[in-house]
């Protein structure tokens, strides 16, 4: 009778609280967009984003400068967690076992264990979750110390061990978290012990727990029926009044603490205080079981004190009611057959709803969903369930990948219907800027080499001015204009020549290591330019590249990916189907069991309405 359901609740919280003191700390961003699907309880979402960074970090050259190089480790736990939270139990029980594996610190070895354990423990394999625990030694994370506890005393109630449990439980008697579950699953421990005894006061402290949460009132109403249970097949049916009384009227033990409330009062032949308890519940949802057996109940009672008439009439009312019940359930055993059940549970607008089992419930023309909630409560039906909507969710996505994929053949042939007329143009006027800027580099090379060679070797006329160069080349002409001749004239003008062509040698020498400085400042200068055009340079190669690279290379993998989502669809198909029939199994099993059920008490009905009309025909006739 115990449940692992508060174990996993708590732990989910644990979990939860870890992840957002990992959020305060963020450094990565991607990280964070995985936490944020995570907080909302899209775990496909968050997987598929962290896989694809933890990929990425350990695929470039220094993962120690990525950002999520401070988040690597809490990251891979994240995976492990992510996947648990998705049901992929396998993937996450391989992903802890690498990290027990490792060389770690105590804490985190211990946190590791404690997960798989409680994977296992999901996975119905108690045994194999006991020995995961066994491999928890040294220091233990504080966070998870009593829930740690707890999951090792249900693993202990799993394997039919209660006297190992036991202590455990006691233990964790004054853990705030576990509040009212330590107290029931002790109660429970008790119980199997066959300490009976003990196991009554255990379940009476569970029932009288003081909190206004949700979680802590239902396993406080659980607790009170539970004990008043027992006190009833110990026919102490004064106590299980009392006790059953405790138990909130619009909580989800309610039905069944009215009805069992009611048979203690009738088992002590108190009739007229069970038609209190029978008659609130009569009035209840009639496709409940307790319901349907209240309308039963009630008429029953009033036969035990005398008022046929009144027991015929409600017994009347009774074979109606299953009546309408069981056309109910025929509607929906034929809804189901024709694949209606199905279209409904998936339908987007009611799952958006936390209520939406509530909802679908209430649909109008799903006689389908009629009997839902009492599906709902079987486990077997939860998990085909779970699995079904699971393979909905991956099938909607599929078809959404589709649509990408079709979007981006719609892009990449955009693109290229854009560039592919304007490159050959384009192209054509960077190679005569190429070939311009190649030749200008060239000269900037040639005077930086002779500005290297001047401070070794100087040659003040390789500093000149364009006048004094076109200066000294007049003086050239002039001295070749005058050799030959040898009078006076001729004679003068070779000394002025010279007197000028010494004037000019003069200014060169004297204002050499000034135009010398000046000539290496203005080449700092253009070298300046160069750069400048060497980064305009390199940035339209990358802009050619990146037009390029925008719509060639990309044919084949998408076709790889459509071909791969083909098949992943393909395949969905046929596990969807296989599911759906399980479900619809499953759900067409528990609907013919209760519709067996309804045919038992229309029956006993029918014979009991025939019974008291003939009482209340009798009472009538000695009345008269």
């Amino acid at each position: 009778m115990a449940t692992a359901g508060p174990s996993l609740a708590l732990a989910a919280a644990v979990l939860l609280a870890a992840h957002a003191a990992a959020a305060r700390d963020l450094r990565d961003l991607y990280f964070g967009e995985a936490l944020y699907y995570a907080y909302q309880e899209r775990y496909f979402d968050a997987l598929e984003r962290l896989d694809t960074e933890i990929a990425q970090h350990y695929g470039v050259d220094e993962p120690k400068l990525d950002s999520l190089q401070f988040h690597i480790g809490r990251a891979e736990f994240s995976v492990g967690d992510f996947e648990l939270d998705y049901r992929m139990h396998q993937r996450a029980g391989r992903a802890i076992r690498a990290v027990l594996e490792a060389n770690v610190e105590d804490p985190v070895r211990n946190e590791a264990a404690f997960r798989l354990a409680r994977i296992l423990f999901q996975k119905e394999q108690p045994r194999d979750a006991l020995q995961a625990l066994a491999r928890i030694h040294g220091e233990i994370p504080e966070a998870i110390r009593d829930d740690l506890e707890f999951l090792r005393a249900n693993v202990y109630l799993a394997l039919g061990q209660p006297g190992d449990a036991v202590p455990v439980l006691q233990g964790l008697q004054g853990s705030k978290s576990l509040q009212g579950f330590a107290q029931y699953n002790l109660g429970i421990a008790l119980l199997q012990q066959g300490k009976t005894a003990e196991a009554v006061a255990q379940l009476g402290r569970a029932g009288e727990v003081s909190g206004d949460d949700a979680p802590l009132l239902a396993i406080r109403d659980k607790s009170n029926l539970v004990l008043g249970t027992l006190f009833f097949e110990d026919s102490a049916f004064g106590s299980a009044q009392s006790t059953l009384d405790r138990v909130r009227l619009q909580g989800p033990f309610s039905n069944q603490a009215l009805l069992r409330a009611g048979w203690a009062d009738a088992s002590a032949q108190r009739f007229e205080r069970a038609l209190v308890p029978w008659s609130l519940l009569a009035e209840r949802d009639p496709t409940d079981a307790a319901v349907q057996e209240a309308l039963l109940a009630l008429p029953y009672a009033y036969s035990k004190q005398g008022v046929h008439g009144r027991a015929a009439l409600l017994y009347g009312r009774a074979v109606e009611a299953y009546a309408h019940e069981l056309e109910k359930i025929d509607a929906s055993l034929r809804s189901i057959r024709e694949g209606e059940f199905l279209k409904d549970l998936v339908r987007e607008e009611i799952r958006q709803d936390k209520d939406w089992v509530i909802r679908l419930r209430s649909l109008e023309g799903a006689p389908e969903t009629f009997y839902l909630a009492s599906l709902m409560a079987s486990h077997d039906f939860q998990t085909a369930l779970q699995n079904y909507l699971d393979l909905e969710d991956l099938r909607k996505r599929l078809v959404s990948w589709q649509r990408s994929l079709e979007a981006f053949e719609e892009l990449v042939s955009l693109r290229r219907h854009y560039y592919e007329p304007l490159l050959p143009q384009v192209d054509a006027e960077f190679r005569k800027l190429d070939a311009q800027m190649r030749l200008r580099l060239e000269q900037r090379e040639h005077l930086d080499r002779r500005l290297q060679h001047l401070l070794v070797d100087p040659r003040p006329e390789l500093l000149a001015t364009s006048d004094e160069q076109q200066a000294s080349a007049r003086i050239g002409a002039l001295e070749s204009a005058l050799e030959g001749r040898s009078d006076e004239e001729a004679a003068a003008l070779r000394a002025r020549t010279g007197r000028l062509k010494g004037l000019l040698r003069w200014d060169l020498e004297t204002h050499y290591h000034e135009r010398l400085t000046q000539a290496h400042r203005h080449l700092a200068e253009l070298n300046q330019q160069i750069d400048a055009l060497n980064q305009r340079y390199q940035s339209f190669v990358r802009t050619r590249q990146a037009a390029t690279h925008s719509y060639v290379g990309y044919e084949e993998p998408i076709r790889r990916l459509r071909a791969h989502v083909v098949a992943a669809q393909e395949r969905l198909g046929v596990l969807m189907e296989a599911q759906g029939r399980v479900l619809e199994s499953v759900a067409n099993e528990e609907l013919k069991l209760r519709r067996e059920r309804l045919e038992a008490y229309q029956n006993q009905a029918r014979f009991a309405f025939a019974d008291s009309y003939d009482r209340a025909a009798k009472a009538q006739a000695q009345a008269q």
